[in-house]
């Protein structure tokens, strides 16, 4: 049982204190639990693990940085009287006159940190991107400036990486069958708009199929993920609105909310007291200066924190926006489709009733293996977006291909064709979860998030583990993301695993065997 909010909050405090002088002698005394503090919205527990980060390992980390920065400037020194050569891209002399288009600590820090590194991202894959894949190696002869490739593949690379959560980004099976027929019947392009002549029955198919899935009214569909949320939240708000956002939000939202011309306010990451405070003092203070009402208040928050691990607290959210009379606007980029027992959503996983979310949005680029993003609710609201969002009047229509591999792979989900794949595939996916996270709690990694979220971050802290992790991991056939400053604050660098439901116990075993031998 929880305790009472107040005894929670004494015995946080006392807990904050012990854990800091252990942390000051570098041990780790336990992970920092939260769960939620309205225990009767919730179904079953809602825990999720966050540690802060040990003193010992804080303070080498920012001493790590610190020589990375001083020697970054001795090596500027030297490239300014042309003693080292600099390949970055740079402004040219005859240039100097001019409005400067690289910032100075951007690209000192290109230069100098990231360069370091360089080779753990944008490594070609030559496969397709499923539970193995295979990596085209690249070499390096100038520290990470260029590469070159030597025509070796790295073959059966245990894929930790992509976002293909239920393992339908596959070039067999229904799906790709589906989508080469499409393609020889409508072609690759639609070469219009959806209000040209761009509007083809397949589309009209997916929104329909789209709503159903989601269980609301209406949807419509977008060609790509990022511009669902950046051209649609300026069309549902704007001048004399407030929208309350997530400090973690994708960089998405945060460009559609700058773009709206709302105020906006972040309250802490699904802090539910930072919310209500934002939301009270919204109400009663009203717009600055003026102190009207708000015209709109929209909260923003996402379904899975994909570099968190995370998982809205949903229940509540929705508590507080009918109290205060607020509006919601859900992006479920990476929960739709991996959570909830029928796999649709979290709204599916809290078992709640998605007509309590006024704007449901989701992309097609994680869990059906295709491209492009949607916004889901009441048919009055889908109306206004077609003709008022940016998005949907001047962006190309999607292409008929991937159209019809979110058509099959959402049917499969849904056991429309008639089959049980997709129901084994959502329930594959949970237990690989909690069994990927079981297993590196036990071996006493750190690992960010809730049990049933299959974005794991496992931290790293220290630069020079970000670029080693990734490497090492490579060198025993395991392809995996690591993630740093500035993706991450400063002292919380981590590598990400993405688990699938492609993934077999006996991979998932292997990485956790190298794991533990590294």
């Amino acid at each position: 049982t929880l305790l009472p909010l107040a005894t929670q909050s004494s015995l946080w405090n006392n807990l904050t204190k012990i854990s800091a002088f252990f942390f000051c002698t570098s041990l780790p005394l336990f992970s920092v639990q939260q769960s939620s503090y309205n225990s009767r919205l919730y179904s079953r527990p809602f825990i999720e693990y966050f540690e802060e980060t040990p003193m010992m390992v804080a303070v080498l980390t920012y001493m790590g940085y610190g020589i990375l920065t001083i020697f970054g400037y001795l090596r500027d020194f030297l490239r300014h009287w042309k003693i080292e050569r600099c390949h970055i891209a740079r402004e040219k002399e005859e240039q100097k006159d001019f409005v400067p288009l690289y910032q100075d600590f951007e690209n000192f820090y290109t230069r100098n940190l990231y360069m370091r590194i360089r080779d753990n991202w944008n490594r070609p894959i030559c496969s397709v991107p499923g539970a193995k894949m295979d990596l085209m190696e690249r070499a390096t002869y100038d520290y990470n400036w260029t590469f070159e490739y030597t025509g070796r593949v790295v073959q059966d690379v245990i894929n930790l990486g992509s976002y293909n959560y239920l393992g339908f980004a596959e070039n067999t099976g229904p799906c790709a069958d589906s989508a080469a027929e499409v393609t020889m019947k409508y072609g690759v392009g639609v070469a219009s708009t959806r209000q040209e002549i761009g509007n083809l029955d397949r589309h009209e198919e997916m929104e329909k199929q789209v709503a159903r899935f989601l269980g609301v009214e209406s949807a419509m569909a977008f060609g790509m993920g990022f511009a669902t949320n950046s051209m649609n939240i300026p069309a549902l708000v704007g001048k004399g609105c407030l929208i309350l956002s997530d400090e973690l939000n994708h960089a998405s939202l945060v460009l559609g909310a700058r773009l709206s011309g709302s105020t906006i306010r972040v309250f802490k990451h699904n802090n539910m007291q930072s919310l209500e405070k934002l939301l009270r003092e919204a109400i009663v203070h009203g717009q600055p200066r003026t102190r009207r009402p708000w015209k709109k208040i929209l909260i923003v928050v996402e379904g899975i924190y994909s570099m968190e691990g995370s998982i809205v607290r949903l229940p509540e959210v929705i508590a507080l926006k009918k109290r205060y009379r607020a509006y919601l606007y859900l992006d479920e980029a990476h929960s739709i489709g991996a959570l909830g027992p029928r796999g649709r959503g979290v709204v599916d996983y809290f078992g709640l009733d998605p007509c309590d979310v006024d704007v449901m949005m989701g992309t097609f680029t994680k869990s059906f293996g295709a491209a492009g993003g949607y916004i889901a609710g009441k048919r009055e609201l889908i109306e206004y977006l077609r003709s008022h969002s940016h998005s949907a009047v001047y962006a190309t229509s999607m292409s008929p291909p991937v159209v019809e591999q979110i058509i099959t792979s959402m049917k499969c989900i849904m056991g429309e064709d008639g089959t049980t794949i997709g129901s084994e595939r959502v329930q594959q996916l949970a237990e690989n979860t909690v069994y990927f996270r079981k297993r590196l709690r036990e071996m006493g990694f750190i690992i960010y998030g809730n049990n049933d979220s299959p974005v794991v971050p496992l931290m790293l802290y220290m630069p020079a583990k970000i670029g080693a992790f990734g490497r090492e991991m490579l060198k025993r056939n395991i392809g995996v993301v690591v993630v740093g400053f500035p993706a991450t604050p400063i002292i919380e660098s981590r590598a990400r695993f993405c688990i699938s439901a492609g993934h077999s116990k006996n991979m998932l075993d292997q990485v956790n065997t190298h794991l533990k031998i590294s």
